[in-house]
């Protein structure tokens, strides 16, 4: 009975003394974020806040796990209890790890971000740091799970015995799963060669499938694009290396813009030519730098007149376009009537 009775207490004090490491890693937890929180507004920039807000999480875990490693070989219990625990502890220190890892990787996604913001939407240079970071953080994220189940694994030495006679079918396995995961890795390996290559940013203005929109999100698999419309188009990553696409803002985010008018042949081309300088510089969404008015066709009822003006964004530029095109039938209405489009019937005057 006596000895009973001490099997209990030493169970209890092994409990409280593993239970008080945990409660005081908490508190030392809380008290640092308490702090962190009532400094970090003041006077930290937006990757001091994304550093606290993505380790507050793993740091409540990793912190009482340690405690408890410290103070495990301390306490009095038997071995191979101890040993029972402290892989358990050691499981879950792993996996706490691997979640900081992420959320760090998250952290410096936030940084280029918020530099993006700053920069404008227009600054290419921003667009395409920030383009290779969250691709390469999603891709980072993946290795980072799959690196941390291997940890997982290979502390349990029945996992390591198993691999080692698997090793001789490890070819055989690898092809069927290479075939079977086919898609998916196509995908992972565009993604890698989009950070690189960059055949397209974030807000880039592209043209895909007949849909113009521009890039929203760019997943580990696929990307979103925002088409003018506000619906979302889905499309593999692969799609982007192995199809032809329109990029509108590759290089730079200015584009020209046409607008095709129909007229008589009695049209005034150097009046409306005037007429259309006069609009692009009270529009303001001209940007200066390209503009004219063509005959470009004629045809044996009417000439096609086209105008072209440069904007300084895809945006501008179909803004402009309508607007131009509007005001011009307005002027060939309201002061040129007769050179609209209009069929003619030849009379016996007319004819030889």
């Amino acid at each position: 009975m006596t000895q009973f009775l001490e099997s209990q207490q030493t169970w209890l004090v092994s409990g409280g003394i593993l239970v008080g490491a945990g409660i005081l890693a908490l508190i030392g937890h809380a008290a640092l974020f308490l702090v962190l929180g009532r400094v970090v507004p003041r006077t930290a920039d937006a990757g001091e806040a994304s550093l606290i807000r993505y380790t507050r999480g793993p740091a409540r875990a990793i912190l009482p796990l340690l405690a408890i490693l410290l103070v495990l070989p301390q306490i009095p219990i038997a071995p191979h209890v101890a040993g029972s625990l402290e892989h358990v502890v050691s499981l879950a220190l792993i996996v706490s790890v691997g979640w900081l890892t992420i959320g760090l990787t998250r952290m410096l996604d936030d940084l280029v971000s918020a530099g993006f913001e700053a920069a404008g939407r227009d600054h290419l240079v921003a667009r395409e740091i920030q383009t290779r970071v969250h691709v390469i953080r999603r891709v980072a994220a993946v290795l980072i799970g799959v690196l941390t189940i291997g940890a997982i694994l290979m502390t349990f030495p029945s996992v390591r015995h198993l691999g080692t006679s698997l090793l001789a079918s490890a070819g055989l396995l690898g092809l069927v799963a290479g075939i079977a995961a086919r898609p998916v890795l196509s995908n992972l390996l565009a993604g890698v060669q989009i950070a690189l290559a960059q055949p397209m940013r974030l807000e880039d203005v592209v043209v895909v499938e007949g849909e113009w929109g521009w890039i929203e999100e760019i997943y580990m698999t696929y990307v979103v694009v925002r088409i003018w419309d506000l619906r979302r188009l889905v499309v593999p990553l692969s799609y982007f290396i192995e199809r032809p696409f329109q990029n509108w803002t590759r290089r730079t985010t200015n584009i020209l813009a046409t607008v095709f008018i129909y007229a008589d042949y009695t049209v005034p081309v150097e009046e409306l030519r005037q007429e259309l300088h006069r609009l692009l510089l009270a529009s303001g969404m001209w940007d200066g730098k390209v503009w004219g008015l063509q005959v470009t066709d004629a045809t044996e009822h009417t000439v096609q007149l086209r105008a072209l003006m440069s904007a300084r964004d895809s945006g501008n530029a179909w803004e402009l376009r309508c607007h131009v095109r509007e005001e011009l039938i307005a002027l060939l209405q309201g002061r040129y009537p007769r050179s609209l489009p209009r069929a003619r019937e030849a009379t016996d005057e007319d004819k030889p």
